[in-house]
């Protein structure tokens, strides 16, 4: 054979190895599922800074979440290193609604002792404290994984995301889905429950009381968190498309095999404020834990009515899930997800004005929802009266996910929004894990930080004169800016 021959046999074997290779190896999601291939996506990633210097987009121009964001997500996943270097290339005067963090003269000093990921950043604020639920507790982490369901995400995902929670110490929402094994891998969950009331229904749709008390008596539960609607798609209720309603999930949901699996745009429990505490209070009473809403915001006169009929003391929800209109969804019309709802700046300061003005929204645990597992982003929330945060799309990033914005097609790449068992093989839970606990642990960091760089201990204590917004070269204070009294959002327990 001639040398030219060789050389294509040695490149072939080369090959060859390089697919064994990726196939084996756990470490790389996109490499297990494209062999070879998936070397493309690191090289150009790789000198992704160089040529976007000439060509494409810049690294704050991408969407829902920036070249930089995610790179800081990826970064603190893997500990790496996940500083920038040469100084910001934001373009303050012209990125409105820029946040200006205040930094204090005198900055609080560090916790005491231990590593910086070892500082302990609890909840301010007793769930089910205020209503004295018999299983009321301070959440360990002001940081936790918000609801996304088995089926819009695949097995191995959430086997990864409840053992990096665990690893954590943090809490993950089951999502509306129903509880599945892969949420039993150590971390402790919010159980939550659509208008399907998937895991706890019975053959008509409707709660089954006894049911879910089983259910909370047998798994790591702590509260239970009714979806109102998803910022992301508010009114349209959801669904599962056809092909990802597997045997397994239709178990687990008490669905048909290999029909969509729908989720209504109202719930058969209640249609109105009354109805709606109603059951909140017969589910408290029944498993006597905390029991909250999770609710996109539109209509002020729901919130001003949820407020009125909580004033009296007799009944009422222990936490509020604010879900911002930027929040992730699977899937939506493109209308509802671009128009319908609003962003959670908006959102929360509405919702929580309602409550302020009668002087009870220190009764409520607010939790904060819609892209806000960034540091700064965190920090606004807790200024607009949050109490915790839960992420979504960005621990999915932290588990391999790349934005490819498939998750409605089920051929996500990385395997984490899929049911396909190939493209699911890509994730290791041992490794991803480890991963999302990280991702949390440097966000959970870099809030105490920036908290302490204000002059304030905890987060909670951030107020609104530490935060202005910027509008081209005008600072407006956020009081100002969301129409929030100074003194609404400062917390009562630390």
């Amino acid at each position: 054979m001639s040398a030219g021959w060789w050389v294509l046999i040695g490149i072939g074997a080369f090959l060859v190895l390089v697919a064994i290779y990726d196939v084996l190896q756990r470490r790389h999601s996109i490499l297990r599922v494209f062999p070879v291939v998936g070397h493309l996506r690191y090289v150009l990633e790789a000198f992704g800074p160089e040529l976007r210097q000439y060509i494409v987009t810049s690294n704050e121009a991408e969407r829902p979440f920036s070249r930089n964001q995610r790179r800081w997500i990826y970064a603190s996943s893997k500990r790496q290193n996940s500083s920038f270097g040469f100084g910001t290339d934001a373009d303050f005067e012209r990125s409105p609604g820029y946040l200006i963090i205040s930094p204090a003269a005198f900055a609080a000093p560090p916790p005491e002792g231990g590593d910086p990921e070892d500082w302990p950043l609890p909840s301010a604020k007793v769930l089910g404290g205020p209503r004295e639920r018999p299983k009321a507790f301070r959440p360990a982490s002001v940081v936790n994984i918000s609801g996304m369901s088995f089926g819009a995400l695949s097995a191995r995902a959430v086997e990864s995301l409840n053992a990096g929670a665990a690893l954590a110490g943090c809490m993950q929402t089951t999502g509306e889905g129903g509880l599945t094994p892969y949420h039993l891998q150590g971390g402790d969950l919010v159980m939550q429950f659509g208008t399907g009331w998937f895991g706890a229904r019975d053959a008509q749709g409707r709660l089954d009381l006894p049911r879910l008390v089983d259910l909370v008596e047998q798994n790591p539960i702590r509260a239970i968190e009714l979806k109102m609607s998803q910022g992301a798609k508010p009114g349209v209720g959801g669904m599962l498309p056809a092909s990802k309603v597997t045997p397994e999930i239709a178990a687990i949901r008490g669905v048909e095999v290999g029909k969509p699996c729908i989720s209504p745009s109202v719930n058969p429990e209640f249609s109105n404020v009354d109805e709606l505490l109603d059951t909140v209070e017969r589910i408290a009473e029944a498993t006597g834990l905390p029991v909250g809403i999770k609710s996109a915001v539109g209509d002020a006169r729901f919130w001003s009515d949820l407020a009125r009929h909580m004033d009296g003391g007799s009944r009422g929800v222990d936490f509020i899930t604010i879900d911002g209109g930027e929040g992730g969804t699977g899937s939506g019309p493109l209308a509802f997800v671009d128009h319908v709802g609003l962003p959670y700046r908006l959102a929360q300061a509405r919702a929580l004005r309602a409550f302020a003005e009668r002087g009870i929204q220190h009764r409520v645990a607010w939790i904060g929802s819609g892209r806000l597992g960034l540091p700064e982003e965190s920090i606004m929330a807790f200024a607009l009266g949050a109490d915790m945060i839960n992420v979504a799309r960005e621990a999915m990033l932290s588990i391999g996910c790349i934005q490819a914005q498939r998750c409605h097609t089920g051929h996500c790449p990385s395997g984490v929004a899929t049911q396909s068992a190939w493209r699911q093989r890509g994730i290791d839970p041992a490794l991803k894990s480890a991963r999302a606990a990280a991702y949390v642990i440097a966000l959970r960091r870099e809030i105490t930080r920036l908290a302490r760089s204000t002059g304030v201990e905890h987060p909670a204590q951030i107020s609104l004169d530490h935060i202005e917004v910027l509008e081209g070269d005008v600072l407006t204070p956020v009081a100002q800016r969301f129409g929030i009294t100074p003194g609404w959002a400062v917390p009562v327990e630390i």
